[in-house]
């Protein structure tokens, strides 16, 4: 079994690996749920660890439906990555009707390649999730991480469940959203997942010691929270330690 943890900033990645974390999806923007980081952030974080680094490759926020100019982005941070030497990338594309957008997916996949691929939490916004599995299968992607279509894996333990038979270790399927470590060894033994995705984050306010007294605005950051990610680990059933 194996645990991926988000970082939205360099320590974090430093926690990830320091606690023992298996992968980090590196992602910048935490209020938009995760958008591409920059290549000096990319490159920072390849050079100072060792374990699997995912980049997210999702230009902006908002939805998964990508203009012709938006795909080109894509595309370039696409060959960023593998010429920095990340592990993998993370993404996903729907179309406007809430299908996968599959020929953009594929040609994403062969860009990337040798690098894996997960295709994200678009996913949860498909409108047939079990016709979503079998394009996201024909696309060529590694896993799919997933909350069930609800808006965390707990609440989506029963979809969950039905999207790794059907998987029939096809693909990997991930839980992510709300995993945390007093609910992962019972979506874990419900659904049968051997991955799972936990931002596991803490909000940090910041080191500054000034701070203007007409600024009413939180200066803070997200960092990932050490003690919870060593608790997760701890409580992932017993053949994932």
């Amino acid at each position: 079994m194996l645990l991926e943890v988000i970082a939205f900033n360099l320590e974090s990645c430093l926690i990830a690996e320091r606690s023992g974390a298996h992968r980090i999806e590196l992602c910048d923007n935490p209020g938009e749920g995760g958008t591409t980081p920059s290549y000096g952030m990319i490159r920072q974080a390849r050079k100072q660890t060792t374990i699997a680094l995912f980049p997210i490759i999702r230009p902006r926020g908002g939805d998964f439906v990508y203009s012709d100019d938006e795909f080109d982005i894509m595309k370039a941070d696409l060959s960023i990555c593998k010429t920095l030497g990340c592990d993998g990338v993370v993404l996903g594309l729907l179309d406007v009707t809430g299908n996968i957008d599959v020929a953009r997916t594929r040609e994403l996949v062969r860009i990337a390649y040798p690098m894996s691929v997960t295709f994200h939490r678009a996913f949860d916004r498909a409108n047939d999730p079990t016709k979503a599995l079998e394009d996201v299968i024909a696309c060529g992607c590694e896993r799919v991480l997933t909350s069930g279509q609800h808006e965390t894996a707990y609440a989506g333990i029963q979809l969950i469940n039905e999207l790794i038979v059907k998987a029939d270790e096809r693909i990997i399927i991930m839980p992510g959203s709300g995993v945390r470590s007093d609910n992962i060894a019972e979506i874990a033994t419900k659904t049968g997942a051997k991955e799972f995705h936990s931002s596991a984050r803490k909000s940090h306010p910041g080191i500054s010691a000034f701070s203007p007294p007409t600024m009413n605005e939180a200066a803070g950051t997200v960092l990932l929270d050490e003690e919870e990610v060593k608790k997760l680990l701890e409580a992932m059933p017993s053949s994932s330690k």
